[in-house]
């Protein structure tokens, strides 16, 4: 070892912490990294909430500040006025709720058979299951489209629903995660006669909530932020998801005044989200680790 190595092998290690060296390496390798990332995603959206309560003589200023001298709630009054908004908030809900429930039971079931029941082809499944994951959703689009309305459901909240009722992301996250439980569990289960339901939902399910959190919270955020499928499936206001309708609110206001409103708009569109990460976040990193 050189000398310069052992002068700092012998430093207390309260002053290796404080060294110049450790402290640069520290900021600009951690904090600085960081505190950009949190600007650039903080930032927007944190103007976005914030405009959202101002009127329009502060959004378009000279002088513009960053907290509102004059909050309102005006802005959200015109959205409500302009877009049925009740209606198309029910209707995202219904859908997102619904389908999300079914697409995570679905991928429960189904990881759970590619794991521990003895299909025929269930490689072969699961190949197929990774190309779907590789496949843009735009591709199928058109069959889709062509299929809904030729069974009737072009114009309702089940057309919206059911093309996307398979998720290849889900099945494939639950599948790894299901294949990292001991053999010895499912083995002395099933000495005790529990069948596979039973195994399922009293073993299996309880000890991959995490996972299951995680893929649930991923699959209700794409649901409710969905807006290609709605738009092209959807043609009544009355039936149309939040996105949609504020697309139809950024139609609507193509003045420079209306900042406030599609702002407002947006902070509709992003709050229940908010919500349902703050409540399910506490499984995302267990989630995303479990079956790595």
């Amino acid at each position: 070892m050189t000398a310069n190595a052992l002068n700092v092998a012998e430093r207390p290690a309260w002053r290796q912490a404080l060294s110049r060296e450790n402290i640069v390496s520290t900021l600009f390798a951690g904090y600085v990294p960081m505190i950009l990332a949190l600007l650039v995603v903080a930032l927007p959206l944190l103007w976005m909430v914030v405009a959202s309560f101002k009127p329009i003589s502060e959004i378009v200023t000279m002088d513009p500040s960053l907290l509102p001298k004059n909050p309102t709630l005006e802005n959200y009054g015109a959205v409500a006025d302009r877009v049925p908004l009740a209606r198309v908030f029910l209707n995202s809900v219904v859908v997102t709720f619904i389908g999300a429930a079914i697409k995570v039971f679905l991928a429960i079931t189904t990881a759970y058979a590619l794991v521990f029941i003895e299909v025929p082809f269930r490689n072969a499944i699961f190949l197929g299951i990774l190309v779907a994951l590789m496949v843009p959703p735009e591709a199928a689009m058109l069959p889709n489209f062509l299929s809904i309305s030729a069974i009737g459901g072009r114009d309702t909240l089940w057309g919206i629903i059911l093309p996307g009722l398979g998720t290849a992301f889900g099945t494939f996250m639950l599948r790894q995660q299901f294949k990292t439980l001991p053999a010895e569990l499912m083995e002395a289960a099933e000495l005790d006669g529990a069948g596979h339901w039973r195994r399922l939902w009293q073993i299996v399910v309880p000890v991959s909530v995490p996972t299951i959190a995680t893929v649930a919270l991923v699959i209700i955020v794409n649901e409710w932020n969905n807006f290609l499928w709605p738009l092209v499936i959807i043609d009544s206001p009355d039936k149309m998801t939040l996105p949609v309708g504020l697309n139809l609110l950024r139609s609507i206001e193509t003045q420079t005044g209306s900042y406030g409103v599609l702002m407002a708009g947006a902070v509709i569109v992003i709050a229940p989200v908010l919500i349902v990460f703050a409540a399910l976040q506490r499984y995302i990193v267990a989630g995303l680790t479990q079956g790595a």
